[in-house]
């Protein structure tokens, strides 16, 4: 909800600062509104590309973390009343139930791995999307990590540990994002 509303205040401030008449001077906004967008969209493409990589990795990783975070807790709930959801299902090898900080693991210490390994500017972008995507599904049951004890759906395993790395992760996503915003803004929308 917290992007929604960032991009919809960026949309705005393209709007006055852009191409795009504003309601007051056109018969017909929602035209006007979809111009914005697209040039709201500009904006954001051209600042992401024209950022540096690191810049961008950060970001992926950020954004990537979130994802992954808000989907393992979407998908875990919903597969509590189900057996399959979508291509998701709960894994087991034995009797053991195999929780998804296990994959989320490899992911995040194959792709660190590699990113150390070929030390490749141009592919940490990638490899930052694979670590945070790794990173929301660890994090996503780090109260079961902290206690030893499937505590995902009590108190201990909902409130704290989510609410906080979910924040921070969003957090930064929006900072490194509004960062690209204003790069774009420089070299799309006229000065002044």
């Amino acid at each position: 909800m917290t992007a929604i509303g960032v991009f919809g205040l960026e949309i705005a401030r393209v709007w006055r600062r852009g191409s795009a008449p504003l309601p007051a001077e056109t018969d017909n906004v929602a035209a006007a509104a979809v111009e914005a967008a697209v040039e709201a969209t500009d904006v954001a493409v051209k600042g992401y590309r024209e950022a540096p990589a690191h810049e961008n990795a950060l970001f992926n990783l950020f954004a990537s973390f979130v994802i992954s975070l808000v989907s393992s807790r979407a998908i875990a709930f919903a597969l509590r009343d189900r057996h399959t959801v979508g291509p998701f299902r709960n894994v087991r090898w034995g009797r053991r139930h195999i929780h998804h900080f296990v994959p989320g693991i490899v992911i995040a210490f194959l792709s660190g791995a590699v990113a150390i390994v070929t030390r490749n500017e141009d592919l940490e972008p990638t490899l930052a999307l694979l670590f945070g995507a790794g990173m929301g599904m660890t994090m996503d049951e780090a109260a079961l990590l902290l206690e030893l004890d499937d505590v995902y759906w009590t108190e201990e395993g909902l409130l704290g540990v989510q609410i906080g790395a979910g924040l921070v992760g969003l957090l930064g996503a929006l900072a490194i994002g509004l960062r690209f915003l204003r790069r774009g803004e420089e070299r799309v929308l006229p000065a002044g």
